[in-house]
């Protein structure tokens, strides 16, 4: 019904219409009679609340770290909200709605709380979101964030956002193994597989595009690198001595330090040392890069190292095993999941290079340059530092020759390696020859593991890295 004119009275009555009604002209209000008016649709939103969801690894509070939104804007399902951080990983959160942000209730580096409103979002009334489904405390992972698709008689469990990642990349969610709760999909499994098949990585992330190390980097030679770390770099401003104390709270990586460093005290430590002449090593590394870098590959040292560990660790499966809390039970570890120790500003992490025991060298080292790129981006996610079995901490990219590593629970054996330094050395004729000498400190849990276990592991370890070629016959 069109209405083209009404007068006020007693009541109202469209004029030049095929039909008749009357009102009551209580319910409309005019400021002159016989005035003309349109009816538009007005658009009323419900603000809803959303809130973070817990994340996974009892993990309870994040810190904010950057906004990718601000109040007012629009936003659509999946589109990136936040970036957090926790102790143990960052993660991007992403929209449930449709809407427009109407509130942030966080600023940035504030701690935010699983299960809190993170934001409101005004969204279309006519939805038919109900209110209480974010008023009423939900389960981490309610049952609308989850897709199940029927693959080969199972269910594979995926949020929306993972499978819209596997299908702009092509891949069959039936052929990820997911490493989540009941075997859940994960944001890093879609990733991790992206990575294995083809050494690169693109993350649904706003911030800039993660270039690698350029290969330039790699003709500089050592002693004026060495040099250059030594030298103080000026900083941009000028430092104000204030003369206060000033307290800060443990936040992040530092915070799962803490953690880690003080379940280690539970542990007696005992090290062991020895050298090794990586003199063939340096040689094969020196033939092999420009092979890896026309792959798109960075070759470092690293990758020899952990393919040796996990060979040594097929022989000593002690030393990749993990013991309870009540010191009654040995689990021996199938995956060789060798973490790799990495100075970023976010503080120390030990992000892991998983099942290197099926891995290749090559394979090896384009992992370990996907965990480098994210880890000095600080995009590393909860997956690529949970898992691991066994570590290697590389002091000598700063300088150390020897250290006393901390084991990481519940691990039972870690190594630090040095530097290369050339040495003299003696041969088997009594010569002086110039060697690539790298000392390596081992620490390991004396509960389970005794001298003579490490020490002979160690002596596998090293006639892997000195004779580069008795690799081969180990190969799998």
């Amino acid at each position: 019904v069109c209405i083209h004119r009404v007068r006020s009275c007693s009541g109202i009555r469209f004029i030049k219409s095929k039909y008749v009604c009357v009102f009551d002209k209580s319910a409309l209000k005019f400021s002159h009679q016989q005035r003309l008016f349109r009816t538009s649709a007005v658009s009323c939103g419900q603000i809803v609340q959303f809130k973070l969801s817990d994340i996974g690894e009892g993990i309870t509070e994040v810190t904010v770290k950057e906004w990718y939104i601000k109040e007012g804007d629009s936003v659509s399902q999946f589109d990136s909200i936040c970036e957090v951080q926790s102790d143990k990983a960052s993660v991007t959160i992403t929209s449930r709605y449709d809407g427009i942000i109407r509130k942030l209730h966080y600023n940035l580096d504030e701690i935010a709380y699983v299960g809190k409103p993170l934001v409101d979002i005004e969204i279309d009334a006519s939805k038919g979101v109900s209110p209480e489904e974010d008023v009423v405390e939900t389960p981490p992972m309610s049952h609308e964030e989850h897709t199940h698709q029927e693959i080969k008689g199972h269910k594979t469990l995926a949020t929306p956002a993972v499978r819209r990642l596997a299908m702009e990349n092509n891949i069959k969610l039936s052929e990820v193994v997911g490493t989540g709760k009941d075997n859940r999909i994960l944001k890093e499994d879609i990733l991790n597989y992206l990575a294995k098949q083809t050494g690169a990585i693109l993350p649904p992330s706003p911030k800039a595009e993660i270039i690698p190390p350029l290969p330039k980097s790699e003709t500089v030679p050592a002693a004026p690198k060495d040099r250059a770390h030594k030298i103080p770099v000026p900083v941009s401003r000028p430092i104000v001595f204030s003369g206060k104390d000033k307290t800060e709270p443990i936040t992040g990586f530092q915070k799962a330090m803490v953690k880690t460093m003080s379940a280690a005290l539970k542990i007696p430590h005992f090290g062991y040392c020895d050298e090794i002449d990586l003199t063939q090593l340096v040689q094969l590394r020196e033939e092999l890069k420009p092979l890896a870098q026309i792959r798109g590959v960075k070759l470092s040292f690293m990758p020899f190292f952990i393919k040796a560990a996990s060979l040594g660790l097929l022989q000593y499966p002690i030393l990749n095993a993990s013991l309870d809390e009540s010191c009654q039970n040995v689990t021996y570890k199938a995956s060789h999941n060798i973490g790799v120790a990495m100075d970023t500003e976010q503080g120390l992490i030990v992000p892991n290079v998983k099942n290197v025991q099926v891995s290749s060298v090559f394979e090896i080292a384009s992992e370990l340059n996907r965990l480098q790129s994210l880890g000095s981006a600080g995009q590393l996610g909860t997956n690529d530092l949970s898992g691991g079995t066994f570590t290697l901490s590389n002091i000598g990219t700063i300088g150390g020759t020897y250290a006393k590593p901390v084991i990481l629970p519940p691990e039972v054996a870690i190594g630090a390696l040095g530097k290369i330094q050339v040495l003299p050395r003696f041969n088997g004729k009594g010569e002086v020859f110039k060697a690539q000498i790298m000392n390596v400190s081992w620490s390991a849990d004396h509960r389970i593991i005794d001298g003579a276990t490490m020490a002979r592991f160690s002596n596998l370890w090293k006639s892997y890295l000195e004779n580069p070629a008795s690799m081969l016959l180990d190969l799998k």
